[in-house]
């Protein structure tokens, strides 16, 4: 009997961002990459984007776009930073889906509940405001409505799937386990996990009279991916897909069987190495129609093969709790981390200071939006549309705004407040085993923006009704203390105050520490803000100036006045240097002089930003060297000369380091060096490209060939001789190169166009 086969990859990642900057901050367990969204885009995103399928020499046959083949959903927080991270690869899922439509007439993509939140535990607003806003993300990225929507942690019950069906949803994909009854002919036949025809879709019959449909995944392979390995070998894993269709039954009044299975994004390449080059080969097979088994999506297999049964599913439930919902509630035991005597009992309290948050939050947006919107839950159920483009912010205003100005600032603070508010509630503060961990800690800075948002618009402060809450929540961690204890230690130092954001945006313009002159305006955006600082004096080891600083939509902001006094700077010999470690910066309202001051120095920022600050500021002193070091590195390349016979070394090779990437560029693309000359200097490279530096010397010769290869006033710089050229001298220097990104290129523009290049490249010829 022949098989659809449908492979749903779920691609979500949480809200990472700082709540203040918008921006991800250094998370060192990420490292050698700055956070875990950069580590897993790296590692499994993009890979999938270009998937590579080898020949039997280990050439490259085929680079496959796997979005154009499998189900798939992102997650708008996830695609939200990937918009700014890896726009080609927010391209691919793009062309992935359109193309997949075009050849289905549905296509591969579905949309995600915004936040991630469990919808079981949510107010029936916060559902609908989180469906909502999902679907207004959605027809931004892909241009059409979704027609399914995934649950997160596939946690549903009735009052979930209502808020989807209203919505215009049609499908959700659930775990078998989660199907308690088949009704036939009126009858509720029980069924579990392994009774359940997961190859077919069912209809669930809402209490208001809609029907949703629901696809069951095969619980047995899907875990088989994940857990058991089946990544190692395409074959392997096709044989295994196969095996599982020949034994499917055939569902009653059907010609052809349903095969889901549902992964994590993060399986392919991150989990399993090289995983997305196991599922390119699967795809590949089914594309193909080998034994009778072929690809679609769910939205096309829905329509042409529509329910004829209904479900009756256990609710509340979900795929990753068997206690229904209780993981994200209380200490059900779903997972210790492999620590034996701990409990998740401080589940209970987070929930509940959340809770109480939310709830206040609502009560005050309710009763300050009456003088701001002309209708307030409308307003906050359109803003889906300005949190996924911006630029929809002034449209947006007219519509639902009462007031401009000043009162259009508050109006848009209370719409962040709600945004911050519902981040917090993201499933993966309450998944892991502590309350002391990176995600319930970043659950309560969501949780603290919102709370000052709401004071700054003139509600309560709520802090120490929360943080009494949060006093009950006990870490099993030694010393770490109670849930209060983590977010006064852990979370508090991360708000910044307008002395810091001045601070920071100052030591963002002085990379080389040179003082800027009075009269500069230095101007530093962010995704959820922005500082205009201006520089008005300079003199004694004294600077003062003023910022405008704007948050999220505001037009018009706050000014302050602010002053850095520093002693160590001294007039007569330092005078042109900004040692940042012992700068202290103050900063109050401009319109209130006598009114609240805030103090804040470098050295205290929060570590995550500290080390952000000192990545961003390398960032720049290495572009400001490349202008200086390139010239140079030609001039030295020029000048080389062939080693005595006796030579081995360099002279104080330690002056030679800072040139050695800025060398290897000049090896590569010269045409100048004669070929003793070339030979001499890559035997020097040999000596000056340690492991780092050969990293950045890589990267250095990627960016250039890139470059090249971008139309640039209608024609590319690079034609196939030279990329081929340079190719050949690039692996004398750099044997390892990473070639990932310009073998894309090449594929894009077309190999037949770089056949030189493209043999280089390991493509099959």
């Amino acid at each position: 009997m022949p098989t659809a086969l449908c492979i749903h990859g779920h691609f979500y990642q949480p809200p990472r961002e700082d709540p203040w900057l918008g921006d991800i901050l250094v998370e060192a367990s990420a490292a050698p990459v700055l956070n875990w969204n950069e580590r897993i885009l790296r590692e499994s995103y993009a890979p999938l984007s270009f998937a590579r399928r080898l020949d039997a020499a280990g050439n490259i046959s085929d680079l496959m776009n796997c979005y154009e083949w499998i189900n798939f959903n992102a997650g708008p927080t996830l695609l939200r930073w990937m918009r700014r991270a890896a726009p080609e690869t927010v391209r691919r899922m793009r062309e992935g889906d359109a193309n997949s439509l075009a050849r289905w007439s549905h296509g591969n993509a579905m949309a995600q509940i915004y936040h991630h939140i469990i919808m079981p535990l949510a107010t029936a607003t916060d559902r609908a405001v989180e469906t909502r806003w999902a679907i207004d993300d959605f027809r931004f990225h892909f241009g059409r409505d979704p027609e399914g929507m995934w649950l997160s942690e596939c946690a549903v019950d009735l009052p979930s799937l209502e808020a989807l069906a209203a919505a215009g949803i049609t499908y959700v994909i659930l775990a078998p386990r989660q199907a308690k009854a088949i009704i036939r002919e009126g009858a509720h036949l029980p069924v579990n996990e392994n009774s359940l025809d997961c190859g077919e879709p069912y209809k669930i019959r809402l209490p208001s009279g809609k029907s949703i449909c629901a696809v069951f995944y095969n619980g047995k392979l899907s875990q088989s991916i994940a857990f058991e390995g089946l990544l190692r070998n395409g074959e392997d894993f096709w044989r295994r897909i196969s095996a599982e269709a020949s034994s499917l039954p055939t569902p009653p009044g059907r010609d052809i069987s349903l095969l889901t299975l549902a992964t994590d994004g993060e399986t392919y390449g991150h989990h399993s190495v090289f995983g997305e080059m196991a599922l390119a080969y699967v795809l590949a097979q089914g594309y193909a129609g080998r034994d009778e088994i072929r690809l679609t999506n769910l939205g096309a297999h829905i329509a042409a093969n529509p329910p004829h049964l209904e479900v009756e599913i256990h609710e509340p439930s979900s795929w990753s709790c068997v206690h229904g919902v209780d993981r994200w509630m209380r200490d059900c035991g779903c997972t210790d981390g492999g620590h034996g005597g701990w409990n998740q009992k401080w589940r209970g309290p987070l929930r509940e200071a959340l809770n109480i948050m939310r709830s206040r939050i609502c009560e005050h947006f309710q009763k300050a939006g009456e003088n701001c919107f002309t209708d307030p839950q409308a307003a906050l159920m359109d803003y889906g549309r300005v949190l996924a483009d911006p630029e929809k912010s002034e449209d947006f205003a007219s519509v639902w705004f009462n007031h401009k100005g000043k009162q259009s600032d508050l109006a848009f603070k209370l719409l962040d407040m709600q945004e911050q508010s519902l981040a917090a509630f993201a499933s993966c503060a309450w998944f892991f085993d502590d309350i002391a961990r990176i995600e319930p800690e970043n659950a309560m800075t969501f949780a603290l923006r919102a709370m000052d948002l709401m004071r700054e618009s003139h509600g309560p402060d709520i802090r120490g009704e929360v943080l009494d809450i949060l006093e009950k929540a006990l870490s099993n961690q030694s010393g770490a203390g109670t849930g209060r204890q983590v977010f006064e230690r852990e979370v508090l130092p991360r708000r910044p105050d307008p002395a810091g954001l001045c601070l920071l945006a100052l030591a963002l313009s002085t990379a080389d520490g040179a003082i800027p002159e009075p009269g500069t305006l230095i101007r530093r955006n962010w995704p959820r803000m922005s500082v205009d600082l201006s520089l008005e004096k300079s003199w004694g080891g004294v600077m003062r100036g003023t910022a405008l600083i704007r948050f999220g939509c505001e037009k018009q902001g706050t000014v302050y006045a602010w002053r850095m006094e520093n002693a160590a700077l001294n007039p007569e010999s330092t005078k042109d240097f900004l040692p940042l470690a012992e700068a202290c910066l103050k900063a109050w309202p401009a319109d209130k002089p006598s009114g609240e001051q805030w103090s804040r120095c470098i050295k205290d920022f929060a570590r995550p930003l500290l080390d952000w600050l000192q990545t961003l500021r390398l960032t720049d002193l290495q572009e400001k060297q490349k202008k200086s070091l390139l010239p140079l590195a030609a001039h030295a390349a020029s000048l080389i000369l062939p080693w005595e016979e006796w030579q081995h070394g360099l002279p104080h090779p330690e002056l030679w380091a800072a040139l050695a990437p800025y060398l290897a560029l000049e090896y590569m693309k010269s045409d100048k060096i004669e070929d003793s000359k070339r030979e001499q200097l890559g035997k020097i490279l040999s000596l000056l490209l340690t492991d780092n530096l050969r990293e950045l010397a890589a990267l250095l010769l990627r960016r250039e060939i890139l470059i090249g290869l971008d139309e640039n006033g209608g024609e590319r710089t690079i034609d196939d001789s030279c990329l081929a050229q340079w190719a050949q001298r690039t692996r004398l220097i750099i044997p390892d190169m990473d070639w990932w990104e310009v073998q894309n290129k090449i594929w894009t523009l077309g190999i037949g166009s770089y056949p030189q290049s493209a043999r280089e490249l390991h493509f099959c010829r």
